[in-house]
């Protein structure tokens, strides 16, 4: 009997419940999710692949370029500007637009790089003018004040209790600042990549005059002077590729005027080599140190003859001259053979009274016949107009002690004695 037409009613299925897949959706299913992971993990194995090679590609170049810049003879401070690409495809430097200092980067890298740093009390500056220098004083006439691009030394407050401003003329170099360089002896000047090295040695030339010439009147107020052609100040000059040292002092010509001198020590470059940077590097730190020691022993040379001399000033001794007496005092040779005498009495310091008969005493006069003997002599005479005083109203001998007691000279000895 065949079924009636009509739809055929099919149980209800839970959608919760699981079925498994018939073999043919299994091993469908199965082989993609092989082939995902294959794919997935043959997409990883490129991707690294892909990187590391553009790692090691960007180190080639970047190594390229930098034996490049060193065969051109580039400087090793980094220079670069910020910049940006405008539409029209131009770099615009934005340090120019803003007003900002192209070399202040180029400063900061050398400071850091080849300059040594000291403790408090010996301070550096950079590109300050000497405000507090005197004109006129022989080698800069009509011009303007020194302005070392970088100089440093002691503090003018490491020269306490010696007013060194007051003393020696152009020692500090900043007006009215009590913790002005004082005394320096190096300086520094320094040119961009595309400066004028020539222009910067004539400025250190000026820089090591206005030094040797404030280091001579500190010498001169001491009353000394540095040997013929010893040079103590030291200036340098650099651009980043090379390092220019020289050694400054003056010498006086046959008609008495003072020459200044600059004499050129050493020049090394920076960048061609990675010792040539070294030595670079040691021989600025050596000069800076030099210069430091030679700034402290100034100073300390500098108090000491200002303590002498405060010292002399308060207590003034005049050689050859004899000590007079004071008021109320005795001879230093006035207690010489004191035993000889023996303490009769005791009266006031300030008034001797003459003893009374009750109170006269005899004071024995020698304990020897060499002692007896010898008052006729000279010598002995000598001691006595030393050793007695003449009492105004009574007039006669006393002789006072140091303990405050008086003794009386006898009559016979008186009459011995007139």
């Amino acid at each position: 009997m065949r079924p009636p037409a009509g739809p055929i009613s099919r149980p209800h299925r839970d959608r919760n419940q699981h079925h498994p897949p018939s073999r043919r959706n299994f091993r469908r299913h199965g082989r993609t999710a092989h082939s995902r992971r294959r794919e997935a993990s043959s997409s990883e194995y490129t991707d690294t692949k892909t990187t590391e090679r553009q790692r090691q590609r960007r180190r080639t170049t970047d190594k390229a370029s930098a034996d490049d810049a060193t065969d051109l003879g580039a400087s090793t401070i980094d220079t670069k500007k910020p910049c940006r690409i405008r539409q029209d495809g131009q770099e615009e430097d934005l340090r120019q637009r803003f007003g900002l200092d192209q070399d202040q980067d180029y400063i900061d890298n050398l400071t850091s790089e080849l300059l040594k740093k000291y403790p408090k009390g010996y301070k550096r500056e950079f590109n300050r003018p000497f405000t507090n220098y005197p004109k006129n004083v022989g080698f800069n006439e009509d011009l303007s004040a020194p302005q070392p691009d970088f100089i440093e030394g002691p503090e003018m407050l490491q020269y306490d209790p010696f007013p060194v401003d007051e003393h020696v003329p152009g020692a500090a170099l900043y007006k009215d600042d009590p913790r002005s360089i004082t005394l320096p002896q190096i300086a520094g000047e320094w040119k961009g990549p595309s400066g004028d090295m020539r222009e910067a040695r004539m400025q250190s030339a000026y820089d090591g005059a206005a030094m040797v010439h404030a280091r001579t009147q500190a010498l001169a107020y001491m009353g000394k002077s540095d040997p013929t052609g010893h040079a103590e100040i030291t200036t340098f000059t650099t651009d980043g590729t090379n390092l220019n040292l020289f050694a400054h002092y003056a010498a006086e010509t046959g008609d008495g005027t003072l020459e200044y001198h600059q004499y050129p020590v050493s020049s090394i470059n920076l960048t061609g080599t990675h010792q040539g940077h070294k030595d670079g590097r040691r021989s600025l730190r050596n000069a800076q140190d030099y210069a430091k020691t030679q700034s402290e022993e100034l100073r300390d040379q500098l108090k000491e003859h200002y303590k002498q001399q405060r010292s002399s000033d308060l207590h003034p001794i005049a050689e050859g001259v004899p000590t007079l007496p004071v008021p109320g005092t005795e001879p230093l040779h006035a207690y010489e053979n004191e035993d000889d005498y023996e303490v009769v009495e005791h009266q006031p310091v300030h008034q001797p009274t003459p003893p009374t008969s009750g109170q006269k005493r005899r004071a024995p006069s020698s304990h020897g016949s060499s002692h007896g003997s010898s008052h006729g002599s000279s010598g002995h005479a000598s001691k006595h107009r030393s050793y007695w005083k003449k009492d105004a109203m009574s007039g006669r001998y006393y002789h006072k002690h140091s303990d405050g007691s008086v003794s009386w000279l006898d009559d016979d000895e008186e009459d011995e004695r007139d």
